[in-house]
């Protein structure tokens, strides 16, 4: 923390009190602590306040340039280490969603090219009314962090989800991204599978999974994030393309292998994070199966193993990355799974452990190479964990 300059942005909700704690609290750290207030925030806790405790000048006004040298918004945009909104009124996520900079805040999130941390804090209806929701979709899908609010008395005087997170979880929160190793693949191509497949028996019904394709979509928004130019195949999901990623859409297990072959011998990693389906009818009926008797009998036939196929084709300079959900024997499953498939490496969970199922927003996984096990990651967010994969990823592929 010694050092990192950090911009903490204080926008007007009662929860600007806590910004104070947080800011003393980092400068504790001695982090390089720089304070931006919106002029509602002003109303709530003064800029005597956040400059005694910060120790630096407090922005507020966007045309009060105190420094002929440098435009301030962009000087601060251009040097933060990682910005910090606490606490974010639904004012400001609209205007951060939509573009719109028309204060010394917004103006310098625009500009900036550092991470950005959110913390909302808003009464329960407006946290969870559809718009403010939709707007926090999309910034995620930007790339931008959030620290969800908690629970309890709302100063209004509701009781539900609204609260800002308290100063230490935020602090804690920014220790994690701060730690975080930098991974560059800027000039690489990572594709991405996702999502479940569907095999028809007819043209009403069909076999499928429970795959939410949440993880493939984080990771190939991590590896956005890190540079690479993404190509996402995805299975059927209701989940939005992450912005700046090339998204195949595909049915089918032959068709997701058709699309990943297509794009194979441009491709430095292979991410087979979808859950294709191992099985599909032998045989399709061209009108819809009526019910008769008490029983159906389906024949079912294998579907082409996509992991496999690549594994034989890949080049030397190429890294395959695998997934296993299993429910039991998790490690031998998966090592045996990485040998037999010619993977790099395997990412392995227990979906019977809770928090690590199907169509969470959260994981707990072990990553192995041939050589076993790298790297252990307790429950996390599925983004976190996507983070994390990326980097082990980057850090293979620097290493050849």
């Amino acid at each position: 923390m010694k050092g990192k300059r950090i911009v903490v942005g204080i926008t007007g909700g009662i929860a600007a009190y806590k910004a104070a704690a947080l800011v003393s609290a980092l400068a504790k750290l001695e982090a390089d602590v720089r304070v931006i207030m919106t002029e509602s925030a002003t109303r709530f806790i003064t800029p005597l306040t956040l400059q005694t405790l910060s120790r630096h000048h407090v922005a507020v006004d966007t045309f009060e340039e105190r420094d002929p040298a440098v435009v301030s918004h962009i000087d601060l945009a251009d040097h933060a280490d990682l910005f910090v909104i606490a606490p974010a009124t639904a004012n400001l996520l609209g205007k951060l969603a939509h573009g719109l900079g028309d204060d010394m805040l917004t103006t310098t999130l625009l500009a900036t090219q550092a991470p950005v941390l959110i913390a909302p804090a808003m009464n329960v209806h407006m946290y969870e009314n559809p718009i403010v929701q939709e707007n926090i979709t999309k910034l995620k899908r930007l790339g931008y962090r959030f620290i969800d609010p908690g629970e309890g008395q709302l100063a209004c005087g509701y009781v539900g989800r609204g609260r800002m997170a308290e100063p230490e979880e935020i602090v804690q929160r920014i220790r994690e991204i701060l730690a975080e190793p930098v991974t560059d693949l800027s000039g690489k191509c990572v594709i991405v599978t996702a999502g479940p497949t569907r095999e028809p028996m007819d043209p009403v019904r069909f076999l499928t999974n429970r795959s939410s394709g949440k993880m493939g979509y984080a990771l190939a928004e991590a590896a956005r994030d890190a540079g690479a130019e993404v190509v996402l195949i995805s299975g059927p999901v209701s989940l939005e393309t992450p912005y700046g990623v090339r998204r195949v859409d595909v049915g089918t297990a032959d068709e997701m292998l058709d699309a990943v072959l297509r794009d194979l011998p441009r491709a430095d990693v292979v991410i087979k994070a979808a859950a294709v389906a191992d099985y599909r009818p032998a045989q399709v009926a061209d009108y819809k199966i009526k019910k008769s008797g008490e029983e159906m009998v389906v024949r079912l036939e294998r579907t082409p193993d996509i992991a496999e196929e690549v594994g034989r084709r890949k080049q030397s300079h190429q890294l395959l990355v695998g997934f296993a959900a299993e429910t039991d024997h998790v490690e031998t499953y998966a090592q045996d799974k990485l040998k037999r498939k010619n993977m790099d490496l395997i990412v392995a969970n227990d979906v019977t452990q809770p928090g690590a199922g199907f169509e969470g927003d959260t994981n707990i996984v072990t990553v192995y190479d041939r050589d076993g096990e790298v790297l252990r990651l307790p429950k996390l967010s599925k983004r976190e964990v996507a983070r994390r994969l990326i980097g082990l990823i980057g850090e293979r592929l620097h290493a050849r």
